[in-house]
């Protein structure tokens, strides 16, 4: 169903007990991308930084926000990084571009060179956000899918089947929703991505599909257009 899209992973869904990679997971996930990437999918990748160190939680260790926020930018290279090799060893050919030049580790991030990238068959990640404080990797996913001209984001949540009226880790009677638009998540305060994001994509006609990462298949499911997690679009 989609010809190109833009996945976005967090951190903590490399992560294992302990650990800031799980080694199973990783090549689950390469296995997955290596799937819907032969049956002519273009992908590019957004991973955050969360299992390493977040930018508002190095304020609580003593650290300015503004350079919190580039250590987070830091570990989303690390993490990018760790997804390439990974990628690598199924067999894809992977580019990694970054925000934050650092030429002995990675190409500068230009939009038209990385759809180039995709175009050749590649798979393209974004690391390094989008090379400025106080945005998060959210916001960095929505900018990148709407500069790729991507089809959908996929947002692959850790443990997560959608998007719910609540946390239904802390409350049973939580329900999930099948179908939003960013205007409820704005009304409701549904804390999918920040504000900047969601109106970000609200303003770019942007589809974002939020699903469980952790169900094997789900990525591929969710490329093909079956109707799993939660899509939010622009319209109601």
């Amino acid at each position: 169903m989609y010809k190109r899209v833009l996945l976005k992973l967090s951190g903590e869904a490399l992560s294992g007990s302990g650990n800031s990679f799980n080694p199973v997971v990783m090549k689950r996930l390469a296995q997955e991308i290596k799937e819907i990437h032969d049956n002519g999918t273009q992908i590019a990748i957004v991973v955050g930084g969360g299992n390493i160190i977040r930018g508002k939680t190095a304020e609580t260790l003593g650290i300015d926000r503004v350079q919190g926020d580039y250590m987070g930018m830091l570990a989303t290279v690390i993490n990018a990084l760790a997804v390439q090799s990974s990628l690598e060893e199924a067999g894809l050919e992977v580019r990694v571009q970054t925000a934050i030049e650092m030429p002995k580790v990675a190409e500068p991030y230009i939009c038209r060179r990385a759809i180039r990238h995709l175009e050749k068959g590649r798979v393209v990640i974004f690391g390094g956000g989008i090379g400025s404080p106080y945005f998060s990797t959210d916001t960095c996913a929505a900018l990148r899918a709407s500069e790729i001209k991507a089809d959908v984001i996929l947002m692959a949540k850790n443990g997560v089947d959608g998007v719910y009226s609540a946390d239904p880790k802390k409350d049973p009677n939580a329900t999930m929703f099948t179908r939003l638009s960013y205007m409820d998540l704005l009304q409701k305060g549904l804390a999918v991505m920040d504000s900047t994001a969601t109106s970000m994509c609200m303003d770019n006609s942007m589809n974002l599909i939020v699903f469980n990462m952790n169900e094997q298949g789900n990525i591929a499911r969710a490329v093909n257009g079956e109707k799993i997690g939660t899509i939010i679009t622009k319209e109601e």
